[in-house]
């Protein structure tokens, strides 16, 4: 008898069961794939829109960090291996460093779970702590592992190299099947959660560039409207300005047209004078626009050049000294025994300190208005000071803005268009110096010009550009008349010794010659030369005629008794300029002689001519 075995059909109930519990496991892992998902990515939009200021920027960055340990703990801890109790959280590296640090853990509370196939309690949680050290190689280890327990996430705002990493405790074997049919999902939302990451800190980043972006217009757009407003007033201002001195010339030369000038009449005399004061006003106001617009375009033209300070001073005094007497002030003038000269532009010196002196006089009512000159390590000091009215900290803070001024509520009219204080203040800085104030209310100003006695920043390279075109003329020259071979100078041919004792003048020189190609060797008295001279031999000797310890014309006469310097070419630089005095230095022993203040180009020439003999 034949019998039927349903042990087939059984089998396949069994699989079609098994079948079904996959795909319904299937369906559960994705929906918690993409409700985990959704949820990270919720609370990250949440945090980028609650983003409104700059401040905010760095504290946002900080809970995006903090949400994404967050909400990958609560997802992993809720999902399929509840039953092992995930620790989450965020290692972060400095660059170029091999140990990092963990800067975020998840902050959950956490409860015991157990496994109800496991017939033992799950091991112990992971030993991942906050602060807790943890170095690069390991970090590196844990991302490249199958399966991966570290993930690199995008750097942060400073550049600092991030990992996202994951821990779990061992588990018993119960729960093995479980974990491996959980690891692809869970790799899923891994990769997932570090492409939100990423593209919430690259959302961040962009509002952060659009916001500074804002902030940098809003604050442009202010400081356009205050230039507008300044510029405003500043026309305003000029308007009434050119105004005044036009009226009074305008006026006054309509009066001499209708009467006819009669050069007798003590009236016509006085109307001339008003107009020709009042032309040298606008002339003024002109100068001080002109100037300031030359200067913000890099194109003022310096003419550098050897001042006698003290006389430079004096001069500069007489110009104010009507002015100062029509209000009954004292005018003073120190200048220490040491001043002597200042390599400088003469005109521009002058228009500072004539800015600073007018309007010393024209805040002074009574009392004194002063220059006083003197050193100070290795710079000159220039100080206008005054027993004026002085200025409040409030205005210092403004007075050397373009187009503002300070006005006095006590004149009678307040002139100027408050350009002269910018004007000072830039010519001093293209003079290597700057300008300083010190002011009390009614207890008078001091502004102080401090320039650098030796060539600094424009006046070095004017003093290189000057040597370098003279160079190129001369090389010109000589390929015009076919010997370009001249202009090469043997190295033993190259020093020169240079005995002067003004600072200005010695580095004007050293610094030009230096550029042509010499070594000069700088000594301020005839004491220092003879103590230079054996070690060194020196192709020519530029002197100084008037030295502190010698004069010149006894000095070149011992050297030419002298067998080792008696064949130096020695070069005769003074002040000593009157009918005579080249021949005088001449037959004292002087191969050549050049005056006071140095004509570079000329001096050049003559150093050339005997480095080549």
């Amino acid at each position: 008898m034949q019998q039927s075995s349903s042990l087939p059909e059984h089998n396949t109930q069994i699989d079609g069961m098994s079948q079904l519990l996959q795909t319904n496991q299937q369906l559960q892992d994705h929906l918690w794939l993409e409700s985990s998902l959704n949820q990270l990515q919720s609370r990250l939009n949440d945090l980028l829109v609650s983003v409104n200021t700059l401040q905010q920027i760095i504290s946002t960055e900080v809970e995006i960090m903090q949400t994404v340990v967050n909400e990958v703990a609560k997802a992993l801890n809720n999902g399929k291996l509840g039953l092992i109790e995930y620790v989450v959280g965020i290692a972060q590296c400095q660059p170029q460093e091999l140990v990092g640090k963990i800067s975020y853990l998840c902050s959950l509370p956490t409860t015991e779970k157990t496994n109800p196939l496991a017939k033992s309690k799950p091991s112990k949680k992971p030993g991942l702590k906050l602060h807790a050290v943890i170095k690069l190689e390991d970090l590196q280890e844990m991302e490249n592992q199958e399966p991966a327990t570290a993930w690199r996430l995008g750097d942060n705002s400073s550049n600092i190299m991030t990992w996202l990493i994951i821990a779990q405790p061992e588990i018993n074997s119960h729960c093995v099947d479980y974990q491996c049919s959980f690891n692809e999902v869970r790799s899923q939302f891994i990769h997932r959660t570090v492409e939100y990451f990423n593209t919430a800190l690259a959302q961040l980043r962009q509002i952060q560039f659009w916001q500074q972006r804002c902030q940098q217009l809003a604050n442009f757009n202010q400081e356009l409207e205050r230039t507008n407003q300044l510029k405003n007033q500043f026309l305003a201002n000029t308007s009434h300005e050119i105004r005044t001195p036009l009226s009074s010339i305008i006026g006054f030369t309509h009066l001499l047209l209708a009467q006819g000038y009669e050069p007798e009449r003590q009236r016509h005399q006085e109307y001339l004078h008003i107009i020709q004061s009042s032309g040298k006003h606008l002339l003024e106001l002109i100068n001080d626009i002109l100037d300031l617009s030359k200067i913000e375009a890099n194109q003022l033209e310096v003419q550098w050049e050897i001042i006698d300070v003290p006389i430079l001073c004096k001069n500069v005094l007489a110009l104010v000294k009507e002015k100062a007497a029509n209000k009954g002030l004292k005018l003073c003038l120190e200048i220490s025994d040491d001043v002597t000269n200042l390599l400088a532009d003469p005109l521009r010196l002058k228009q500072m300190l004539l800015n600073l002196l007018f309007n010393a006089v024209k805040f002074t009512k009574s009392g004194s208005v002063g220059l006083r000159v003197e050193t100070q390590n290795l710079y000159l000091k220039f100080t206008v000071w005054d027993t004026g009215i002085g200025i409040s900290q409030e205005n210092q803070s403004l007075l050397f803005r373009p187009y503002s001024q300070i006005i006095d509520p006590g004149a009678d009219s307040n002139e100027g268009t408050g350009l002269g204080l910018m004007v000072t203040q830039q010519l001093a800085q293209i003079h290597g110096g700057y300008l300083e104030l010190e002011s009390e209310v009614n207890q008078g100003s001091e502004f102080t010009i401090i320039l650098p006695l030796q060539p600094a920043g424009k006046v070095i390279e004017a003093i290189e550009a000057k040597a370098q075109q003279d160079l190129e003329l001369q090389q010109r020259k000589s390929n015009v008349y076919g010997n370009p071979s001249c202009n090469y100078i043997p190295s033993s041919l190259r020093e020169i010794v240079l005995v002067e004792d003004d600072l200005a003048n010695a580095e004007l020189i050293r610094i030009y010659l230096g550029r042509l190609g010499y070594h000069v060797t700088c000594v301020k008295n005839a004491t220092a030369m003879w103590d230079i001279l054996p070690q060194i031999n020196p192709a020519v000797i530029l002197m100084d005629v008037i030295l502190p310890d010698e004069n010149g014309l006894s000095l070149v006469e011992q050297l030419r008794k002298h067998p080792q310097y008696q064949n130096i070419h020695i070069v005769a630089q003074t002040a000593m300029a009157m009918k005579g005095d080249r021949e005088t230095c001449l037959a004292a022993g002087f191969d050549d002689y050049i005056s006071k203040p140095i004509d570079l180009e000329i001096l050049g020439g003559i150093v050339a001519k005997y480095s080549r003999i």
